[in-house]
This record gives structure tokens, sequence and C-alpha cells, in this order.
């Protein structure tokens, strides 16, 4: 198939997933590397990787070394777990200094949950309008399981005060931000900090997938809000403040929005990112892919949407651009906050030109054909397009 065969849209499509590379160089100086077969590292300083989707669908629960990994500071901080303190403050009666053998004592939790960047899918905007940042590809996202305290339980020992609304979780890196250092920072809500009856709200986390965090993963602890993107669960952990707001920290309150310019007010009007989108894709082939005309067998991952009631109801493939529709099946532990694995078998024709993924989860959310751009390119859960060759 030649490029003059493709439709307009097919060319759009092919832009921000085939191109994503040279567009890296151009929008921040870098581009992809594999210094480790496991992981592209989109940048070094700081260090910035998504697993090859093929690798990272092969299980339901993504290996660390295949789990993609999101830093804002140019060196992971050096943290010494003898000198390790989490430190608890703000409106509670009973501040807190907690070393991680502290931490071991209150019950320890273990859950498997979804971690994904809001920037997940993000080069994929670009058809429509150069955005920056990392330019993500579909692999910023992993399902892990984590154990730690609960946060609930550590609050609970602290004495929340009448009037708390919000939660803090400020880091131990260093990021080089207008002049100053600051450690990346995030909030959530006291409801969701503390859980309820389906969901076990956010834990105080030392182990992934059964091992001490690795560095790059936050070691010796991180926050983990089962959820909610993972910018809301920081890594590196050392303060966690009790607030009657929202922290000022940057990353909350002026960045992880959804805008379409960059004024001050434009930040000020818009709310934080919290929960993630329904999202899937397909993992088995790479963009471009040559495949022969007969049925073709496609698996990828699909992600409900970030409720402690949501799961994945379905998830639909094209391969001839939305006339017809084949359900996948669903494959993997069927979970809240957990994506699931998908497989299929479609037709392919000479005349296919993408293969397309939609999907729609227990509580009506939906992918939609179409998600209008933004300049940060967050949330990008439109139809999958996946252009193909056929030969």
């Amino acid at each position: 198939m030649s490029v003059k065969n493709l439709t307009r849209r097919d060319m759009i499509w092919a832009s921000g997933i085939l191109l994503t590379a040279v567009r890296q160089q151009t929008v921040s100086g870098q581009q992809p590397s594999h210094p480790e077969k496991d992981l592209i590292y989109w940048s070094q300083e700081p260090p910035n990787a998504e697993p090859e989707l093929d690798k990272l669908i092969q299980s339901w629960i993504t290996p660390t070394k295949h789990f993609y990994v999101r830093s804002h500071a140019k060196q992971n901080p050096v943290i010494g777990a003898d000198e390790f303190r989490l430190q608890v403050e703000g409106l509670v009666d009973r501040p807190l200094s907690l070393s991680l053998s502290d931490l071991m004592k209150f019950p320890q939790r273990t859950l498997t949950a979804t971690l994904t960047c809001a920037g997940n899918r993000r080069a994929e905007f670009n058809a429509e309008g150069q955005v920056g940042g990392v330019q993500w590809q579909a692999g910023a996202i992993g399902n892990a399981t984590w154990t730690g305290a609960a946060l609930a339980d550590v609050l609970q020992q602290a004495g929340v005060q009448s009037g708390a609304q919000h939660v803090w979780f400020e880091g131990l890196d260093s990021i080089e931000h207008q002049g100053s250092n600051i450690g990346f920072g995030a909030s959530i809500p006291i409801e969701k900090a503390m859980g309820g009856k389906d969901d076990v709200g956010a834990l105080l986390v030392h182990a992934m997938n059964g091992a001490p965090l690795t560095s790059d993963h936050g070691y010796p602890l991180r926050s983990l809000v089962p959820g909610y993107i993972g910018a809301r669960s920081v890594k590196w952990l050392g303060k966690v403040v009790v607030s009657d707001r929202t922290s000022s920290n940057h990353y909350l309150a002026t960045a992880y929005k959804l805008v379409q310019e960059t004024q001050d007010i434009d930040w000020a009007e818009a709310g934080p990112i919290y929960r993630y989108l329904v999202n899937a894709a397909v993992g088995s082939h790479p963009a471009g892919a040559e495949l022969a005309v007969g049925e073709v067998q496609l698996s990828g991952y699909v992600l409900p949407s970030g409720f402690s009631n949501a799961r994945v109801k379905q998830v639909w493939v094209s391969s001839d651009d939305g006339a017809h529709w084949t359900e996948a099946e669903l494959t993997g532990e069927n979970q809240a906050f957990c994506w699931q694995l998908w497989k299929v078998s479609v037709p392919v024709t000479r005349d296919t030109r993408s293969i397309i993924v939609r999907a729609q989860d227990s509580r009506g959310a939906f992918m939609p054909e179409r998600v209008p751009w933004n300049a940060k390119g967050y949330l990008q859960n439109s139809w999958f397009r996946l252009p193909v060759k056929v030969s």
C-alpha cells in the first residue's frame, strides 16, 4: 500500500503515531532510546519511559521491568531506609513522624490496581496541533500489585480535625521550576483519601509486585490512589498534609489540567484532573504493521473509568473504518481499578487501512470517536486507530 492510497483520516492518525519519534526531537530535543531492552526511554534526565506494547500486554499483572516510568526531576532522590521519615501534619491532633518500620506496624493492605499517566497516547493529539511534554504513545499504563498501609489508618492515628477537606502529598525529589527547586506534589479529596465501603482509599505503599519499590517507582515510599491519574500517586513520598484546601504545588495548582490556552486565567479556571477515563489500545501489532488478507488475531488492553464500581463491559474492533464491529473477548481478572486484556479475530481485506478499537464500561462511560484537543495532551481516549498495510 502506498501513501497515496491512505485516506485523510488515516494520514492524520498515522502522523500522530508513526512520526512520534521525529516530533519528540523537535518538541523537546529528546528522542526515544533503548538503554534497557525492556523500555523505550523518551528522556534520561528525567527518566521517562514506556514498554513496547506487545511486551506490555503479555500478562494481566505488569512486571516491574515493563512498567512505565514517569519522573520530573533530573535524578531520582537517594533515600536511605534507616533515615527515612514520613511527616504527617496540618489539620491533625497529633502530628506524626513515621519510619518505615513504624509504617509496617499498621495493618498491611495488598491491592492490585492500574496506574496510567494522564498523558498516555499524547502523541495522537499532534495531528491537530503540537503538544509539548513526553510524547507518550499508548504504553504509559500498567497494572501492578501494591502493598502498604492504608492512608486512612495513618490519619486515624494522627486524628483528623474538623474542616479537613483535602490531603496533600509531597515528594522528596528536587525539580527545577521557574528558577527554584520544588518537590512533586498532589492532593486528593479527604473522602478519597479515607475510602469507603467499596474503596480502600489511598495507600502508602512500600512494595510493588511483591518486592520493595525500585528507585524509578518511588523507593522507599509512595502514595497509591486507585482510580486516579498517576500524577496523584506521588513517588518518594516525604510528607502528608491534611488541609482545608487543595495543594498549592505546581503539579496540582497549575499543571495536569485540561486547557486549550495556557494563560494564567486558563490555569486558574480549570480544575485538577483526578479520575482516569475508559481507554483501550491494540498491543499485538505496531503502527504500520503489514497484514495479509484474511483473518487476523489482535489483542490489547482496556481500562474502565476510575470508579470502584466500574468494570469493562465491552470492547469492539473494526477493520473497515467502523462499518462493522466485532466484539472482543475479555481476559484477565475483572477487578475494581484494574484493566483487562482482550483478544479478537477480525477480517482484513485489501481495503483495510486501519484497525479501530472502542470500549464501554459498566457505568456507561465510553471512548468517543474524537476528543477535543488540549494544550498539554491529557486524557486522550478517543477511538484507538492503528494504521496498517495490507499485502
